[in-house]
């Protein structure tokens, strides 16, 4: 009998030990210690008597450009290299859900009102009608809420101001909010749910891997793809006299490319027109 109750004891103990050597396999040749301890790198301080100039524009980031890849990818969580890699969307969700990033009402301008965590998830989610019969037969429909999925996710829209700071004499540029774009399945219309404060997101953004091709070693956050500008986009807005009124308002296809680098060349240049050659 005591034979038999050390070899149950010998068994569990192997067993408890292939279990915990389980969990601490590495996937990959090193433990990840640089992205998930990242420090976001803070702005350089502006004062208001230094701005010489500033312009408020608002692009329109097209997931379906190649370029933008990055953030559009992957549709769900990867396990890889000892890392999670998500899309940007779903470290936007993710951020609301745990609480370290605020999501605003979109449809009032200057973020001041905050959208709970579930006001928020509810902006996330269309309503399905479900068609079914009961015991009698008859016909009964039901709506149920479906949520987005990260696919859904087309556009993202970003509101930066263009400066420039003649302290540093340079135009830089500070963004200021994004806010994401689904395509609702249900009739094909655009969807707005919310818009976050940049500068808050930096925090999570800096703790984000996005994919660089080329060396899965040296991979920026998403904090440094935004400060490097890797994304692709257009101007879609401006501030104007019209009410801020939007380009697509009067022009379309190649005509608001073309309006867009315009309005972008204004900026450009009046930094240039700063310098004497």
């Amino acid at each position: 009998m005591k034979t038999h109750l050390k070899s149950f004891a010998v068994s569990i103990l192997i067993l408890s030990g292939s279990a915990s050597v389980a969990q601490e396999v590495l996937d990959g040749v090193y433990i990840k210690e640089n992205t998930p301890t990242r420090k976001v790198v803070p702005y350089t301080h502006v004062r208001e008597a230094d701005v010489l100039y500033t312009k408020r524009v608002w692009r329109m980031v097209e997931l379906a450009e190649k370029q933008n890849y990055p953030m559009k990818f992957p549709n769900e969580p990867i396990n890889e290299l000892g890392y999670v890699r998500m899309s940007l969307i779903d470290v936007i969700k993710q951020g609301i859900d745990e609480g370290t990033i605020q999501a605003y009402d979109s449809e009032i301008s200057g973020f001041t009102v905050k959208l709970t965590q579930a006001e928020a998830s509810d902006k996330m989610q269309y309503t399905e009608i479900v068609t079914d019969y009961d015991e009698n037969g008859f016909e009964t429909q039901t709506e149920l809420p479906v949520a987005f999925s990260s696919a859904d996710v087309v556009r993202f829209e970003i509101k930066e101001d263009w400066f420039f700071d003649r302290e540093r004499s340079v135009m830089d540029v500070r963004i200021i909010g994004i806010a994401p774009i689904y395509v609702n399945p249900k009739d094909q219309s655009m969807v707005r749910p919310f818009v976050i404060y940049f500068p808050e997101a930096r925090y999570v953004f800096a703790n984000a891997e996005v994919y660089s091709s080329g060396n899965d070693g040296a991979r920026m956050t998403f904090d440094d793809y935004f400060w490097k500008r890797m994304f692709s986009s257009y101007i879609y807005q401006e501030t104007n006299v019209y009410d801020n009124r939007k380009l697509t308002s009067y022009k379309s296809g190649i005509d608001l490319l073309l309006e867009s680098n315009k309005i972008m060349e204004e900026i450009v240049n009046f930094e240039h027109d700063m310098w004497q050659y």
